[in-house]
């Protein structure tokens, strides 16, 4: 708890796939993950929002607060919009965190 008053806990997340986007206006993060429709999270006071687009590269949502339990509810329930698939790794995922890729049909022979 000292630790998150004085500096602060960060979550970062990567949104990978083609056409996925983020926008962050105040507390509302808008989320296009190729779905027939955006997604709009409204996120609680305490976490602050910041989306990233950088040309030929992933989008990246960083989320900061004091709470690490309630920075790391919200950035659950945000992976859990479009989880990372095994296949092409697509989806949102934590940006140091490693997927195991899984080979496809033609590999089985």
């Amino acid at each position: 708890m000292v630790k998150g008053v004085s500096e602060g806990y960060k979550a970062e997340l990567e949104l990978v796939g083609v056409g996925y986007k983020a926008n962050a206006t105040g507390n509302i993060l808008e989320l296009s993950l190729g779905y027939s429709h955006n997604i709009f999270v409204a996120l609680p006071k305490e976490v602050s929002v910041k989306a990233v687009t950088d040309k030929g590269k992933n989008p990246i949502v960083t989320l900061e607060s004091i709470d690490k339990q309630l920075i790391g509810q919200v950035a659950a329930k945000i992976r859990s919009l479009r989880k990372v698939e095994p296949y092409k790794g697509k989806g949102i995922r934590f940006v140091d965190e490693v997927v195991r890729r899984k080979a496809g049909k033609t590999a089985a022979k």
